[in-house]
């Protein structure tokens, strides 16, 4: 109904990505892992039934996810149009998860909904994508008790941050810029490396601190997975990141996060998160091509059963197959 025209963020882009992948040759329809939405009994993992419950009222999702026509439409319809949509993508992070742990390494080309705790959504966040991985890796695979976030989007990470808090075995890194959404002060006493920026901060100050908090993190806890959250809202021009790192910056900014995981032999997850121009997409499609030219991507460095030759990357994942 062209909704999606009343939000900045580009409804199309997650799809835009494949396309690019497919037409470098980096992948084809049958090396896509593809996926089913998650469940209730998925999302009670981390979700209370309370929040689940409200987000059967429009005027939630509306306020959620910053689309006023929203309230004024029956729930369901903004059930299947709108949040099966975002379910679906949480699915794929949980999922990527195991395919992180088994495999070495996993991106799910959407996710890193990291406004969303527990018991409330905000900031077109309705489900704690982030979370949820963790929690299903802590609670059904084995040999996982420890994990890094390394969040790179201009956010704050305030969902994720609020539901590990008090969790000893979560350490949090957060790089953001200091003046924008969300400003949420009790979240940051759980960030562990907080690098707080100026707004129009550039390529050279923000890779310089990049490398040097990510070796630090890394250094100072060795997790057994990393999610990183590679948001591209800070790009120059973003509308809502504030910050002026060029496209150059964010395929390097991915490269060093990947080195630094895949040197050390620590699974790592990647998720996109938010990103607020039409460019985005070609970006996040260059930053993986160059992951995979310079072999950060591949069965040869996987740390676990990496059998398959095969470049595997998460559209979307199953959080029915998590223990398979």
């Amino acid at each position: 109904m062209g909704l999606e025209k009343l939000h900045p963020f580009d409804a199309g882009k997650w799809g835009k990505v494949i396309n690019f992948l497919k037409e470098e040759k980096l992948i084809a329809d049958d090396l896509i892992v593809q996926a089913r939405e998650a469940t209730e009994e998925d999302l009670l993992v981390v979700h209370t039934r309370r929040y689940l419950n409200k987000l059967k009222w429009s005027f939630v999702v509306a306020t959620i996810t910053e689309v006023p026509p929203l309230f004024f439409l029956p729930n369901f319809f903004v059930q299947r149009k709108v949040l099966k949509p975002l379910r679906t993508q949480t699915g794929g992070t949980i999922m990527a998860g195991k395919l992180a742990i088994d495999r070495g390494w996993a991106i799910n080309v959407g996710g890193g909904f990291h406004h969303c705790s527990s018991d409330k959504g905000g900031g077109f966040c309705a489900y704690a994508d982030i979370t949820l991985a963790i929690k299903f890796l802590f609670e059904r695979v084995e040999g996982v008790s420890k994990a890094t976030i390394i969040d790179l989007d201009a956010h704050q990470g305030n969902g994720h941050e609020r539901d590990f808090m008090d969790d000893q075995r979560v350490y949090i890194m957060d790089v953001y810029n200091r003046y924008i959404y969300p400003g949420d002060g009790f979240a940051k006493r759980a960030i562990k490396r907080k690098i707080e920026l100026d707004g129009g901060t550039e390529d050279t100050e923000y890779l310089q601190k990049v490398q040097t908090h990510v070796e630090g993190a890394l250094n100072e806890s060795r997790p057994d997975i990393i999610i990183y959250n590679a948001g591209t809202d800070i790009l120059d021009g973003d509308p809502l990141g504030g910050l002026a790192i060029s496209p150059q910056g964010i395929v390097k900014r991915d490269e060093i996060v990947f080195m630094a995981a895949r040197s050390r032999r620590i699974p790592i997850l990647m998720v996109t998160s938010g990103g607020y121009q039409k460019r985005t997409a070609r970006i996040i499609a260059d930053s993986i091509l160059n992951l995979h030219n310079l072999r950060l991507i591949n069965k040869e460095l996987a740390t676990r059963g990496a059998e398959n030759p095969k470049v595997e990357l998460m559209i979307r994942g199953s959080s029915s197959d998590l223990t398979k």
